[in-house]
């Protein structure tokens, strides 16, 4: 082949390149299913009317109050859970790393966990500054154990929590809002007059609305003043409101308005302490906690060893 034909033949291949790049991309995208032009298979997250919103304009000038939830979300993460003696290991740990809060897990749930708690009080494992807390149902028979498992405690919290969002409204517990309502108030009700069997106990009240995150916001707001009213917080023994993004469905500036119009609109706001709980669903549940505190939560729930686990922050 002399030269001037060589030269022609790279010129008509060179020619070819983009026909057939175009055809192969259009190939590739019709096989990977990706949709072509406006998408319609979802919907964006509902904004938040929050025009004069303040958390951008904000900065973060003091460490929050940090929760380990490493023995209940990140014991979670593993295929097999730790035993009570990995327990008390991981504990001493958290104590040894600076944690004040450090949640024990669920006592009423599972023999195993409620032996572990009660290795640590009765071998006083629990240092007198560190606050324990665990979580239980609004549930009688579950609150119940969780009390049990809570005797001889110096400082603890209780959790308390139930479902809010529509989905799990509608199929999972088939009840309306006022139904949901009651049996938030009612836990309470019976978390108040349990109090006074742990005499010798600084105990603290913690409630979430479960999937805050996709629970409509003036649902969430009535459900914990509802929650507000029967506990009957001050200013000098705030309840604890943790508005947990049990799935992480938006983008963190979206959560961060939810926390900050939470906040503006949550009456008495001077007895209650908003506490987060992100998860990472998206890989952004640090950015969403950040966030959320710049939009007034003073308190999150984070983890150490397990940051891989999506329902758990990394505190590092």
């Amino acid at each position: 082949m002399t030269t001037m034909a060589r030269e022609k033949k790279q010129q008509q291949t060179n020619s070819e390149i983009p026909q057939q790049t175009t055809a192969l991309n259009s190939k590739w995208s019709q096989q990977t299913g990706m949709q072509q032009g406006s998408i319609t298979k979802y919907r964006p997250f509902p904004q938040i009317d929050l025009p004069n919103r303040q958390w951008p304009l904000r900065v973060i000038d003091q460490a929050p109050m940090w929760c380990s939830v490493d023995l209940r979300d990140g014991n979670q993460a593993l295929a097999i859970p730790m035993s009570v003696e990995e327990k008390l290991k991981m504990f001493q740990l958290l104590v040894d790393i600076g944690f004040k809060e450090i949640e024990v897990g669920f006592p009423s749930a599972s023999q195993i966990e409620f032996d572990f708690l009660r290795r640590l009080v009765d071998e006083n494992r629990i240092p007198d500054d560190v606050t324990i807390q665990v979580l239980v149902q609004a549930r009688e028979a579950l609150i119940s154990r969780t009390f049990e498992a809570l005797q001889g405690t110096k400082n603890a919290i209780l959790h308390l929590y139930n479902s809010t969002s529509p989905a799990q409204r509608r199929i999972v517990f088939r009840m309306s809002k006022q139904e949901i309502i009651d049996i938030a108030v009612n836990g309470t009700k019976l978390v108040k007059e349990l109090r006074p069997t742990l005499p010798n106990t600084h105990l603290r009240f913690q409630y979430s609305p479960e999937s805050f995150s996709a629970t409509e916001l003036e649902f969430a707001l009535e459900i914990c003043e509802a929650v507000v009213d029967e506990w009957e917080p001050t200013a000098d023994d705030p309840i604890i409101l943790n508005l947990p993004a049990t799935v992480e469905l938006a983008t963190p500036n979206v959560h961060a308005d939810q926390i900050e119009w939470f906040c503006n609109n949550l009456r008495n706001r001077e007895t209650a302490i908003i506490s987060l709980h992100t998860h990472n669903d998206r890989g952004t549940g640090v950015a969403a906690t950040e966030l959320g505190l710049l939009a007034g939560a003073r308190s999150t729930q984070s983890a150490v060893a397990f940051a891989g686990h999506r329902s758990s922050t990394d505190v590092v």
